[in-house]
């Protein structure tokens, strides 16, 4: 096969020094803004190693698979085709592998749709190489059980993560980086850790090293947004990382030492979890007009008798009505069957939007003690399109308290229960405990 030209642009040399073996890190992060080139960089460098004597055996990722086909893998064909080398590769577009001798790309999710279970990445254990695009959207313990899994001794093993920039409470910054203060306020300039400098290498981009490869009108509306949407041009066209999350969806809440001695227990909501989603139980009082939530527990493999031990401890001899997803019906009986008074929550089309609507117009306090709670306040935010125009969907992160706190402050609502609803909570307990007889009698 003759030589294949290859146009690799000066921020991106490094990466290339780095899968020669001179320079050899586990974790390549390419981080900045817009039209950086990122993705091109990175697509380039795969197809190239796919064509290598090296071993290589290569996850291209995304939080939820069905977002490969459009992107990752779109970028991989395209490279392909520019280097004009399609021919000589087997490909799968099903599958979405690339396969060139013992060489192999393979399309992996974290998740396989928007909302399902994690995926078992067992199976990636004999990869040596990962490609995580928009890598800001998968969780740390998704990151954490990813790394954990690749540990073959078959060729160097590099994890390459692509993202715009996060704000400071991202686990990516707080794992990878230091932050030094920008010419703006409340941004930030993302710089390696110097602990990290031997495992990681740090590229950062944004469209002003492109240019010549960006059109006139692209450059000149990335430029407006400065004066139109200056949080979005900071972050996601310059790459800054911002004091707080755009489009966050709550403001207000204030932190509080501790659940005051006359505050009422309320409810205990549960939100279920395993790996890498958490279990969430948090408890709501009402305290002079307003509710605080202390968080109980926020933990991984823990198993339901376990959390049914968690509650009973948190309680003591106070009694208080149990709100968990009613997404598993199971486990709602099961926590019944070790003496709780537990009701599935009620959810339905719009629920999640009802709920944020009801929980914005309360006066929230959360303990100091609620760490975990904390960071979710601060990171849930709305989803945006490519320009940074919300699309009033809320984005499925940074919510595993906050939706148990949601399904107890639903359960209150912020008026006198009626007679009517009160009715309808009796029949409902009642129905819940008859179905556990039934069930022990069997």
């Amino acid at each position: 096969m003759s030589k294949v030209k290859l146009e690799i642009r000066k921020p991106y040399l490094p990466l290339w020094k780095h899968t020669s073996g001179e320079d050899s890190r586990r974790y390549v992060i390419i981080m900045g803004g817009r039209g950086g080139g990122r993705s091109t960089a990175a697509s380039q460098l795969l197809v190239t190693k796919l064509f290598a004597h090296d071993y290589l055996r290569a996850a291209i990722m995304r939080s939820v698979q069905t977002d490969i086909r459009p992107s990752v893998w779109s970028e991989l064909v395209d490279r392909l085709d520019e280097m004009d080398l399609r021919e000589a590769v087997d490909i799968k577009e099903n599958a979405m592998t690339m396969k060139r001798g013992k060489n192999l790309l393979q399309a992996h999710g974290f998740k396989a749709s928007s909302g399902s279970n994690s995926a078992k990445l067992k199976s990636l254990a004999s990869y040596n190489t990962v490609w995580i695009e928009e890598a800001e959207e998968i969780s740390e313990g998704e990151f954490m059980k990813l790394d954990d899994s690749l540990r073959t001794t078959k060729g160097t093993i590099t994890i390459i993560l692509t993202l715009n920039t996060p704000a400071k409470n991202h686990w990516i910054i707080e794992r990878f980086f230091d932050l030094k203060d920008s010419e703006v306020d409340d941004f930030y300039v993302p710089t390696l850790k110097k602990e990290r400098e031997k495992d990681t290498l740090y590229i950062r981009t944004n469209y002003t090293d492109n240019k010549t490869n960006l059109d006139d009108s692209t450059i000149a509306r990335y430029e407006e947004y400065k004066e139109t949407k200056p949080d979005y041009y900071y972050q996601t066209i310059l790459g800054l990382s911002p004091e707080v999350v755009r489009g966050k969806i709550f403001t207000g809440w204030r932190r509080i030492p501790e659940v005051p001695f006359e505050a009422k227990l309320e409810r205990i909501g549960v939100d279920w979890g395993w790996f890498p989603d958490p279990l969430a139980i948090v408890a709501v009082y009402r305290h002079q007009g307003g509710y605080i939530l202390d968080e109980v527990a926020y933990s991984q493999k823990i198993s339901n008798d376990q959390a049914a031990s968690i509650i009973k401890n948190y309680l003591g001899k106070r009694i208080a009505l149990v709100i968990a997803d009613s997404a598993e019906p199971k486990s709602v009986e099961e926590l019944q069957s070790y003496g709780l008074n537990v009701l599935g929550a009620e959810k339905g089309p719009g629920s999640v939007d009802a709920g944020i609507k009801m929980m914005g117009a309360l006066q929230i306090s959360v303990t100091e003690r609620s760490h975990n709670l904390w960071r979710e306040f601060e990171n849930y935010a709305w989803r945006e399109d490519r320009d940074g125009n919300p699309l009033g969907v809320p984005i499925d992160r940074h919510n595993h308290l906050i939706d148990a706190s949601t399904y107890s402050l639903r359960d209150i609502k912020p008026h006198v229960d009626t007679e009517s609803r009160m009715e309808r909570r009796m029949r409902r307990l009642y129905s819940n405990r008859r179905k556990l007889t039934i069930n022990h009698a069997r």
